[in-house]
Protein backbone atom coordinates (compact mmCIF):
# COMPACT_ATOMS: atom_id res chain seq x y z
CA UNK A 1 0.00 0.00 0.00
CA UNK A 2 1.39 3.23 -1.30
CA UNK A 3 1.90 5.73 2.07
CA UNK A 4 -0.25 8.34 2.16
CA UNK A 5 2.09 10.28 4.50
CA UNK A 6 5.13 12.38 3.30
CA UNK A 7 8.72 11.23 3.71
CA UNK A 8 10.15 13.06 7.00
CA UNK A 9 13.62 12.36 6.90
CA UNK A 10 15.39 12.55 10.23
CA UNK A 11 17.32 15.63 11.43
CA UNK A 12 20.54 14.80 12.85
CA UNK A 13 21.46 16.15 16.36
CA UNK A 14 23.38 18.86 16.46
CA UNK A 15 26.93 18.57 17.63
CA UNK A 16 28.49 20.20 20.57
CA UNK A 17 31.54 21.66 19.19
CA UNK A 18 34.20 21.29 21.76
CA UNK A 19 36.64 23.94 19.84
CA UNK A 20 33.87 26.30 20.84
CA UNK A 21 32.95 25.45 24.41
CA UNK A 22 36.12 24.37 25.57
CA UNK A 23 38.46 27.38 26.62
CA UNK A 24 41.21 25.38 26.55
CA UNK A 25 40.91 23.47 22.88
CA UNK A 26 39.47 26.72 21.87
CA UNK A 27 43.23 28.83 22.36
CA UNK A 28 44.81 25.51 20.94
CA UNK A 29 42.73 25.91 17.68
CA UNK A 30 44.88 29.45 16.83
CA UNK A 31 47.97 27.55 15.28
CA UNK A 32 44.88 26.30 12.55
CA UNK A 33 42.82 28.90 11.96
CA UNK A 34 40.97 29.00 15.10
CA UNK A 35 37.50 27.28 16.36
CA UNK A 36 34.80 25.83 13.81
CA UNK A 37 33.13 29.21 12.40
CA UNK A 38 29.45 29.48 13.14
CA UNK A 39 28.28 29.60 9.86
CA UNK A 40 28.73 25.78 10.25
CA UNK A 41 26.42 23.46 11.80
CA UNK A 42 27.79 19.73 12.93
CA UNK A 43 25.49 16.86 12.95
CA UNK A 44 23.46 18.61 10.37
CA UNK A 45 25.35 19.14 7.67
CA UNK A 46 27.05 15.76 6.30
CA UNK A 47 30.60 15.30 6.79
CA UNK A 48 31.38 13.08 4.11
CA UNK A 49 33.38 9.88 4.67
CA UNK A 50 35.02 11.31 8.01
CA UNK A 51 32.10 10.67 10.32
CA UNK A 52 32.75 11.62 14.16
CA UNK A 53 32.72 7.84 15.26
CA UNK A 54 34.95 6.70 12.19
CA UNK A 55 37.91 9.92 13.54
CA UNK A 56 37.01 8.62 17.25
CA UNK A 57 38.10 5.10 15.61
CA UNK A 58 40.83 6.00 13.67
CA UNK A 59 42.57 8.13 16.45
CA UNK A 60 41.64 5.06 19.05
CA UNK A 61 43.90 2.74 16.50
CA UNK A 62 47.09 5.46 16.89
CA UNK A 63 46.54 5.56 20.44
CA UNK A 64 46.65 1.79 20.68
CA UNK A 65 49.32 1.54 18.52
CA UNK A 66 51.42 3.80 20.16
CA UNK A 67 50.42 1.99 23.36
CA UNK A 68 52.32 -1.09 22.29
CA UNK A 69 55.18 0.53 20.81
CA UNK A 70 55.84 1.90 23.88
CA UNK A 71 56.91 -1.77 24.89
CA UNK A 72 59.01 -1.75 22.28
CA UNK A 73 62.29 -2.67 24.19
CA UNK A 74 60.69 -5.84 26.08
CA UNK A 75 59.29 -7.16 22.95
CA UNK A 76 62.75 -6.82 21.13
CA UNK A 77 64.71 -8.14 24.27
CA UNK A 78 61.67 -10.00 26.54
CA UNK A 79 60.49 -9.16 29.59
CA UNK A 80 63.38 -9.58 32.45
CA UNK A 81 63.50 -7.74 35.72
CA UNK A 82 64.68 -5.48 36.31
CA UNK A 83 65.08 -4.06 32.58
CA UNK A 84 61.16 -4.24 31.93
CA UNK A 85 60.83 -1.92 34.79
CA UNK A 86 63.63 0.93 33.51
CA UNK A 87 62.09 0.41 29.83
CA UNK A 88 58.52 1.07 31.23
CA UNK A 89 57.45 -2.03 29.66
CA UNK A 90 56.20 -4.01 32.36
CA UNK A 91 53.07 -6.37 31.57
CA UNK A 92 51.29 -8.67 33.66
CA UNK A 93 50.78 -10.83 30.45
CA UNK A 94 54.00 -12.22 30.08
CA UNK A 95 54.69 -12.73 33.66
CA UNK A 96 51.21 -14.45 34.10
CA UNK A 97 51.76 -16.82 31.15
CA UNK A 98 54.93 -17.96 32.42
CA UNK A 99 53.93 -18.19 36.28
CA UNK A 100 50.60 -19.41 36.27
CA UNK A 101 51.12 -22.40 34.36
CA UNK A 102 48.91 -20.91 31.33
CA UNK A 103 52.38 -21.72 29.11
CA UNK A 104 51.70 -25.72 29.88
CA UNK A 105 48.31 -25.28 28.83
CA UNK A 106 46.45 -24.69 32.71
CA UNK A 107 43.07 -23.22 32.27
CA UNK A 108 42.80 -20.65 34.96
CA UNK A 109 39.98 -21.12 37.71
CA UNK A 110 38.74 -24.49 36.06
CA UNK A 111 41.39 -26.53 35.85
CA UNK A 112 42.40 -27.89 39.94
CA UNK A 113 46.32 -27.34 38.93
CA UNK A 114 46.45 -23.71 39.40
CA UNK A 115 45.08 -20.60 41.26
CA UNK A 116 44.40 -17.60 39.69
CA UNK A 117 43.62 -14.12 41.38
CA UNK A 118 41.51 -12.77 39.27
CA UNK A 119 37.58 -13.34 38.87
CA UNK A 120 35.79 -15.80 36.34
CA UNK A 121 35.91 -13.59 33.10
CA UNK A 122 39.60 -12.78 33.43
CA UNK A 123 40.02 -16.18 33.95
CA UNK A 124 38.38 -17.38 30.87
CA UNK A 125 40.05 -14.49 29.02
CA UNK A 126 43.52 -15.63 30.52
CA UNK A 127 42.95 -19.08 29.24
CA UNK A 128 41.09 -18.78 25.82
CA UNK A 129 44.05 -16.04 24.40
CA UNK A 130 46.56 -19.03 25.05
CA UNK A 131 44.81 -21.25 22.12
CA UNK A 132 45.39 -18.38 20.19
CA UNK A 133 49.37 -18.36 20.69
CA UNK A 134 50.34 -21.91 18.84
CA UNK A 135 52.97 -23.94 20.33
CA UNK A 136 54.03 -25.08 23.88
CA UNK A 137 56.05 -24.14 26.41
CA UNK A 138 56.88 -20.73 27.94
CA UNK A 139 59.32 -20.15 24.84
CA UNK A 140 60.63 -16.35 23.78
CA UNK A 141 58.10 -16.79 20.97
CA UNK A 142 54.66 -17.63 22.47
CA UNK A 143 55.17 -15.08 25.45
CA UNK A 144 55.33 -12.29 22.86
CA UNK A 145 52.76 -13.75 21.05
CA UNK A 146 50.23 -13.95 23.98
CA UNK A 147 51.28 -10.43 24.86
CA UNK A 148 50.35 -9.49 21.15
CA UNK A 149 47.29 -11.66 21.21
CA UNK A 150 45.72 -9.69 23.79
CA UNK A 151 47.20 -6.49 23.14
CA UNK A 152 45.13 -6.53 19.93
CA UNK A 153 41.81 -7.10 21.89
CA UNK A 154 42.41 -4.79 24.36
CA UNK A 155 42.60 -2.31 21.16
CA UNK A 156 39.38 -4.08 20.26
CA UNK A 157 37.67 -3.28 23.46
CA UNK A 158 39.13 0.34 23.66
CA UNK A 159 37.04 0.84 20.22
CA UNK A 160 33.86 -0.49 22.03
CA UNK A 161 34.72 1.86 25.15
CA UNK A 162 34.89 4.88 22.87
CA UNK A 163 31.77 3.97 20.69
CA UNK A 164 29.51 3.42 23.50
CA UNK A 165 31.07 6.93 25.16
CA UNK A 166 29.88 8.78 21.80
CA UNK A 167 26.80 7.03 21.87
CA UNK A 168 25.64 7.76 25.27
CA UNK A 169 24.70 11.64 24.28
CA UNK A 170 24.17 11.70 20.69
CA UNK A 171 24.55 15.93 21.21
CA UNK A 172 28.33 15.47 22.54
CA UNK A 173 30.19 12.59 20.57
CA UNK A 174 33.57 14.33 20.57
CA UNK A 175 34.08 14.00 24.66
CA UNK A 176 34.47 10.66 23.52
CA UNK A 177 38.02 11.82 22.19
CA UNK A 178 39.07 12.12 25.48
CA UNK A 179 38.63 8.36 25.85
CA UNK A 180 40.30 7.63 22.15
CA UNK A 181 43.96 9.64 23.36
CA UNK A 182 43.93 9.46 27.05
CA UNK A 183 47.42 9.30 28.13
CA UNK A 184 46.94 7.23 30.74
CA UNK A 185 45.15 4.65 28.46
CA UNK A 186 48.48 4.71 26.58
CA UNK A 187 50.24 4.44 28.98
CA UNK A 188 48.91 1.64 31.05
CA UNK A 189 46.23 -0.20 28.85
CA UNK A 190 48.14 -3.18 27.85
CA UNK A 191 49.54 -4.10 31.61
CA UNK A 192 46.47 -6.29 32.35
CA UNK A 193 42.76 -7.42 31.20
CA UNK A 194 41.16 -3.96 32.87
CA UNK A 195 40.08 -3.21 29.40
CA UNK A 196 37.27 -5.71 29.29
CA UNK A 197 35.77 -4.74 32.13
CA UNK A 198 36.00 -0.62 31.20
CA UNK A 199 34.26 -2.50 27.99
CA UNK A 200 31.23 -4.08 29.73
CA UNK A 201 30.65 -1.27 32.09
CA UNK A 202 30.69 1.58 29.33
CA UNK A 203 28.50 -1.04 26.86
CA UNK A 204 26.17 -1.51 30.11
CA UNK A 205 25.87 2.63 30.76
CA UNK A 206 24.85 2.67 27.03
CA UNK A 207 21.79 0.53 26.94
CA UNK A 208 21.06 2.41 30.84
CA UNK A 209 21.02 5.36 29.20
CA UNK A 210 18.32 4.15 26.13
CA UNK A 211 16.28 2.84 28.85
CA UNK A 212 17.09 -0.81 28.68
CA UNK A 213 17.60 -2.06 32.10
CA UNK A 214 17.98 -5.68 31.72
CA UNK A 215 20.85 -5.96 28.65
CA UNK A 216 22.25 -2.66 31.07
CA UNK A 217 22.22 -5.00 33.67
CA UNK A 218 23.31 -7.78 31.65
CA UNK A 219 26.57 -6.39 31.13
CA UNK A 220 27.41 -4.75 34.56
CA UNK A 221 26.99 -8.36 35.87
CA UNK A 222 29.51 -9.76 32.88
CA UNK A 223 31.75 -6.63 34.13
CA UNK A 224 31.64 -7.93 37.49
CA UNK A 225 32.67 -11.12 36.67
CA UNK A 226 35.88 -9.62 35.11
CA UNK A 227 36.62 -6.63 37.84
CA UNK A 228 34.66 -5.84 40.47
CA UNK A 229 34.52 -2.26 40.11
CA UNK A 230 31.32 -2.23 37.93
CA UNK A 231 29.21 -3.44 40.93
CA UNK A 232 29.68 0.15 41.85
CA UNK A 233 27.38 1.94 39.32
CA UNK A 234 24.56 -0.06 41.13
CA UNK A 235 25.31 2.59 43.92
CA UNK A 236 24.47 5.16 41.85
CA UNK A 237 21.54 3.99 40.62
CA UNK A 238 20.36 3.34 44.15
CA UNK A 239 20.75 6.96 44.85
CA UNK A 240 18.90 8.55 41.64
CA UNK A 241 16.43 6.09 41.95
CA UNK A 242 15.49 7.31 45.75
CA UNK A 243 15.79 10.81 44.46
CA UNK A 244 13.20 10.50 41.64
CA UNK A 245 11.48 8.07 43.00
CA UNK A 246 12.10 5.17 40.17
CA UNK A 247 12.98 1.98 42.05
CA UNK A 248 12.01 -0.36 39.25
CA UNK A 249 14.74 0.35 37.41
CA UNK A 250 16.99 -0.25 40.37
CA UNK A 251 15.27 -3.27 41.32
CA UNK A 252 15.44 -4.54 37.35
CA UNK A 253 18.73 -3.33 37.00
CA UNK A 254 20.25 -5.13 40.03
CA UNK A 255 18.68 -8.70 39.55
CA UNK A 256 19.55 -8.71 35.37
CA UNK A 257 22.98 -7.86 36.86
CA UNK A 258 23.03 -10.71 39.97
CA UNK A 259 21.85 -13.04 37.29
CA UNK A 260 24.34 -12.73 35.07
CA UNK A 261 27.16 -12.66 37.43
CA UNK A 262 25.53 -16.11 38.92
CA UNK A 263 25.39 -17.61 35.07
CA UNK A 264 29.38 -17.01 35.17
CA UNK A 265 30.18 -17.44 38.70
CA UNK A 266 28.38 -20.92 39.77
CA UNK A 267 29.84 -22.96 37.26
CA UNK A 268 32.87 -22.13 37.74
CA UNK A 269 32.35 -22.63 42.00
CA UNK A 270 30.46 -26.16 41.36
CA UNK A 271 33.56 -26.87 39.10
CA UNK A 272 37.02 -25.71 41.30
CA UNK A 273 35.78 -24.47 44.62
CA UNK A 274 39.22 -23.69 45.89
CA UNK A 275 40.15 -21.81 42.57
CA UNK A 276 36.89 -20.21 42.14
CA UNK A 277 37.21 -18.84 46.03
CA UNK A 278 41.02 -17.93 45.82
CA UNK A 279 40.75 -14.70 44.22
CA UNK A 280 38.14 -13.36 47.05
CA UNK A 281 40.49 -14.89 49.50
CA UNK A 282 43.91 -13.65 48.37
CA UNK A 283 42.01 -10.12 47.78
CA UNK A 284 41.51 -10.31 51.44
CA UNK A 285 44.83 -11.43 52.85
CA UNK A 286 46.88 -9.67 50.73
CA UNK A 287 49.45 -6.45 51.95
CA UNK A 288 48.79 -3.61 50.97
CA UNK A 289 49.80 -2.86 46.78
CA UNK A 290 51.59 -0.50 45.50
CA UNK A 291 50.85 3.08 45.43
CA UNK A 292 48.17 2.55 47.54
CA UNK A 293 48.06 5.16 50.09
CA UNK A 294 47.95 2.09 52.89
CA UNK A 295 51.41 1.36 51.05
CA UNK A 296 52.88 5.12 51.02
CA UNK A 297 52.15 5.17 54.65
CA UNK A 298 54.13 1.84 55.40
CA UNK A 299 56.99 2.94 53.33
CA UNK A 300 57.26 6.27 55.82
CA UNK A 301 56.79 4.23 58.90
CA UNK A 302 59.44 1.86 58.03
CA UNK A 303 61.62 5.03 57.27
CA UNK A 304 60.28 6.85 60.87
CA UNK A 305 60.50 3.08 62.42
CA UNK A 306 56.45 3.91 63.40
CA UNK A 307 54.07 1.48 63.92
CA UNK A 308 52.85 -0.38 60.26
CA UNK A 309 49.71 -1.68 59.24
CA UNK A 310 49.29 -4.91 58.66
CA UNK A 311 46.74 -6.64 55.92
CA UNK A 312 43.49 -7.12 58.99
CA UNK A 313 43.99 -3.09 60.02
CA UNK A 314 44.28 -2.34 56.16
CA UNK A 315 40.80 -4.12 55.43
CA UNK A 316 39.29 -2.58 58.24
CA UNK A 317 40.62 1.15 57.63
CA UNK A 318 39.86 1.31 53.72
CA UNK A 319 36.43 -0.34 54.29
CA UNK A 320 35.74 2.35 56.70
CA UNK A 321 37.21 5.22 54.57
CA UNK A 322 34.86 3.71 51.74
CA UNK A 323 32.04 3.87 53.01
CA UNK A 324 32.41 7.28 54.67
CA UNK A 325 33.01 8.39 51.08
CA UNK A 326 29.67 6.72 50.14
CA UNK A 327 27.90 8.21 53.09
CA UNK A 328 28.93 11.88 51.85
CA UNK A 329 28.21 11.32 48.16
CA UNK A 330 24.50 9.93 49.29
CA UNK A 331 24.43 13.09 51.43
CA UNK A 332 25.35 15.58 48.28
CA UNK A 333 22.94 13.32 46.10
CA UNK A 334 19.83 13.67 48.21
CA UNK A 335 20.14 17.17 49.01
CA UNK A 336 21.93 18.98 45.83
CA UNK A 337 19.24 21.82 44.69
CA UNK A 338 19.07 19.70 41.10
CA UNK A 339 19.35 15.87 41.01
CA UNK A 340 22.65 14.52 39.90
CA UNK A 341 23.84 12.76 36.81
CA UNK A 342 24.31 9.21 36.62
CA UNK A 343 27.66 9.66 35.72
CA UNK A 344 28.67 12.36 37.99
CA UNK A 345 27.91 9.82 40.90
CA UNK A 346 29.40 6.60 39.60
CA UNK A 347 32.63 8.65 39.02
CA UNK A 348 32.90 9.71 42.51
CA UNK A 349 32.00 6.28 43.91
CA UNK A 350 34.53 4.85 41.90
CA UNK A 351 37.12 7.35 42.41
CA UNK A 352 36.47 6.89 46.31
CA UNK A 353 36.93 3.05 45.87
CA UNK A 354 40.34 3.63 44.22
CA UNK A 355 41.79 6.12 46.75
CA UNK A 356 40.38 3.95 49.94
CA UNK A 357 41.21 1.22 48.57
CA UNK A 358 44.47 -1.22 49.29
CA UNK A 359 45.67 -1.64 45.96
CA UNK A 360 46.54 0.59 43.25
CA UNK A 361 47.75 -0.84 39.98
CA UNK A 362 48.58 1.92 37.45
CA UNK A 363 45.97 0.27 35.00
CA UNK A 364 43.34 1.43 37.36
CA UNK A 365 43.58 4.90 35.54
CA UNK A 366 41.05 3.48 32.89
CA UNK A 367 38.10 2.99 35.33
CA UNK A 368 38.01 6.57 35.79
CA UNK A 369 38.74 8.20 31.80
CA UNK A 370 35.56 6.87 30.48
CA UNK A 371 33.59 8.02 33.29
CA UNK A 372 35.13 11.55 33.56
CA UNK A 373 34.17 12.11 29.84
CA UNK A 374 30.57 11.97 30.40
CA UNK A 375 30.37 13.02 34.65
CA UNK A 376 33.12 16.59 33.19
CA UNK A 377 34.28 16.82 29.97
CA UNK A 378 36.61 19.52 30.62
CA UNK A 379 40.10 19.03 28.82
CA UNK A 380 42.33 21.15 31.36
CA UNK A 381 41.62 19.07 33.95
CA UNK A 382 41.58 16.32 32.03
CA UNK A 383 45.10 16.86 31.10
CA UNK A 384 46.07 17.90 34.19
CA UNK A 385 44.87 15.05 35.74
CA UNK A 386 46.60 12.73 33.41
CA UNK A 387 50.11 14.25 33.35
CA UNK A 388 49.84 13.52 37.67
CA UNK A 389 49.02 10.04 36.43
CA UNK A 390 51.31 9.83 34.10
CA UNK A 391 54.97 10.98 36.56
CA UNK A 392 53.15 8.40 38.94
CA UNK A 393 53.61 5.60 35.86
CA UNK A 394 56.69 6.85 35.63
CA UNK A 395 57.53 6.76 39.52
CA UNK A 396 56.11 3.38 40.13
CA UNK A 397 58.51 1.56 37.48
CA UNK A 398 61.95 3.38 38.40
CA UNK A 399 60.61 2.73 42.54
CA UNK A 400 60.24 -1.04 41.26
CA UNK A 401 63.05 -1.14 39.68
CA UNK A 402 65.12 0.32 42.48
CA UNK A 403 63.35 -2.52 44.63
CA UNK A 404 64.81 -5.31 42.46
CA UNK A 405 67.59 -4.90 41.37
CA UNK A 406 69.77 -2.25 43.35
CA UNK A 407 70.72 -1.03 39.50
CA UNK A 408 72.72 1.97 38.45
CA UNK A 409 71.98 5.28 40.75
CA UNK A 410 70.75 7.08 37.56
CA UNK A 411 67.67 4.84 37.16
CA UNK A 412 66.59 4.81 40.47
CA UNK A 413 64.57 6.93 42.69
CA UNK A 414 64.25 6.48 46.08
CA UNK A 415 61.20 6.02 48.49
CA UNK A 416 61.09 9.97 49.39
CA UNK A 417 60.04 10.58 45.17
CA UNK A 418 57.67 7.65 45.03
CA UNK A 419 55.76 8.88 47.97
CA UNK A 420 55.37 12.30 46.57
CA UNK A 421 54.06 10.50 43.09
CA UNK A 422 51.66 8.72 44.72
CA UNK A 423 50.76 11.59 46.69
CA UNK A 424 50.16 13.67 43.66
CA UNK A 425 48.06 10.98 41.99
CA UNK A 426 45.73 10.85 45.04
CA UNK A 427 45.73 15.13 44.80
CA UNK A 428 44.64 14.95 41.38
CA UNK A 429 42.25 12.35 41.45
CA UNK A 430 40.61 13.98 44.80
CA UNK A 431 40.40 17.68 42.89
CA UNK A 432 38.75 15.94 40.16
CA UNK A 433 36.41 14.61 43.01
CA UNK A 434 35.57 17.99 44.43
CA UNK A 435 35.27 19.89 40.47
CA UNK A 436 32.26 17.10 39.94
CA UNK A 437 31.03 17.46 43.13
CA UNK A 438 31.02 21.13 42.59
CA UNK A 439 29.16 20.58 39.46
CA UNK A 440 25.93 19.01 41.20
CA UNK A 441 25.94 21.53 43.92
CA UNK A 442 26.00 24.18 41.28
CA UNK A 443 24.53 22.38 38.59
CA UNK A 444 25.00 25.98 36.21
CA UNK A 445 28.60 24.96 36.50
CA UNK A 446 27.61 21.44 35.15
CA UNK A 447 29.37 21.36 31.36
CA UNK A 448 26.63 19.41 30.08
CA UNK A 449 23.69 21.45 31.95
CA UNK A 450 24.58 24.96 30.75
CA UNK A 451 23.41 23.63 27.17
CA UNK A 452 19.69 22.96 28.57
CA UNK A 453 20.02 19.28 29.24
CA UNK A 454 19.19 17.12 32.06
CA UNK A 455 20.87 13.48 32.42
CA UNK A 456 21.13 12.19 28.78
CA UNK A 457 23.61 9.03 30.26
CA UNK A 458 20.10 8.66 33.14
CA UNK A 459 17.97 6.59 31.25
CA UNK A 460 14.84 6.93 32.98
CA UNK A 461 16.25 9.42 35.08
CA UNK A 462 16.04 11.52 32.69
CA UNK A 463 13.80 14.71 33.48
CA UNK A 464 12.71 12.91 36.71
CA UNK A 465 11.07 15.19 39.22
CA UNK A 466 12.01 14.68 42.97
CA UNK A 467 10.57 11.96 45.05
CA UNK A 468 12.94 12.10 47.99
CA UNK A 469 15.12 15.34 48.89
CA UNK A 470 16.54 17.15 51.79
CA UNK A 471 16.76 20.75 51.52
CA UNK A 472 19.43 21.89 54.04
CA UNK A 473 18.73 25.51 53.75
CA UNK A 474 14.98 25.19 54.28
CA UNK A 475 13.37 21.86 55.77
CA UNK A 476 10.01 22.63 55.54
CA UNK A 477 10.63 22.28 51.79
CA UNK A 478 12.13 19.24 51.05
CA UNK A 479 10.35 16.52 49.19
CA UNK A 480 9.73 13.39 51.28
CA UNK A 481 7.29 10.51 49.79
CA UNK A 482 4.66 10.67 53.19
CA UNK A 483 4.39 14.16 52.59
CA UNK A 484 3.68 13.68 48.81
CA UNK A 485 1.19 11.02 49.86
CA UNK A 486 -0.74 13.19 52.24
CA UNK A 487 -1.15 15.94 49.33
CA UNK A 488 -1.89 13.34 46.83
CA UNK A 489 -4.98 12.55 49.43
CA UNK A 490 -6.09 15.74 50.12
CA UNK A 491 -6.39 16.97 46.58
CA UNK A 492 -8.01 13.28 45.54
CA UNK A 493 -10.71 13.92 48.59
CA UNK A 494 -11.48 17.23 47.13
CA UNK A 495 -12.00 16.16 43.63
CA UNK A 496 -14.33 13.19 45.63
CA UNK A 497 -16.39 15.60 47.08
CA UNK A 498 -16.83 17.73 43.62
CA UNK A 499 -17.75 14.70 41.94
CA UNK A 500 -20.05 13.28 44.44
CA UNK A 501 -22.97 16.23 44.02
CA UNK A 502 -23.40 16.49 47.94
CA UNK A 503 -24.47 20.00 48.41
CA UNK A 504 -20.79 20.67 50.50
CA UNK A 505 -18.98 23.72 50.32
CA UNK A 506 -16.30 23.86 47.76
CA UNK A 507 -13.09 24.16 49.06
CA UNK A 508 -11.49 27.92 48.29
CA UNK A 509 -8.18 27.91 46.75
CA UNK A 510 -7.22 29.63 50.29
CA UNK A 511 -8.41 26.60 52.13
CA UNK A 512 -6.51 24.35 50.02
CA UNK A 513 -3.53 26.21 50.30
CA UNK A 514 -3.91 26.10 53.87
CA UNK A 515 -4.78 22.35 54.03
CA UNK A 516 -1.76 21.92 52.09
CA UNK A 517 0.45 24.12 54.49
CA UNK A 518 -0.97 21.78 57.54
CA UNK A 519 -0.13 18.69 55.36
CA UNK A 520 3.63 20.21 55.26
CA UNK A 521 3.60 20.91 58.66
CA UNK A 522 2.58 17.61 60.18
CA UNK A 523 4.78 15.60 57.30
Amino acid sequence: MQETKPHSQEKRARFVVPTRSDSLLRNFTELIGGPLGGRSSPGAISPGFFTVERVLIILTIVAALLSILIKGYCRVNGWHTPQQFYATCYSDFPELFSSRGLADGVFPIFDQKTLFEYPVITGLIAGVTTWLVPGHGASPERILGYFDVNATLIAAMWIVVVLATARINRRRPWDAAMVALAPGIVLAGVINWDMWAVAMLAVGMYFFAKERPVLAGLFIGLGTATKLYPLLILGAIFLLALRGGRLRVLFVTTLSATGAWLAVNVPAAVVNPAGWRYFFDYTRDRPAGYSSPWFAYNLVAERLQLVQLGPEAINALAMDMFLIACVLIAGLALTAPRRPRLAQLTFLIVAAFILSNKVYSPQYVLWLVPLLALARPRWRDFLLWQAAEALHWTATWMYLGQTTSGGAAQNNIDMPYYVMAVTLHMAATAYLMLRVAWDIWEPHLDPLRVHGVDDPHGGEFNGAEDWFRIDLKNPAASVLPWRRDALNAVEAESVLDAQSGVDTPKPSHDSVASTRGEAEGDG
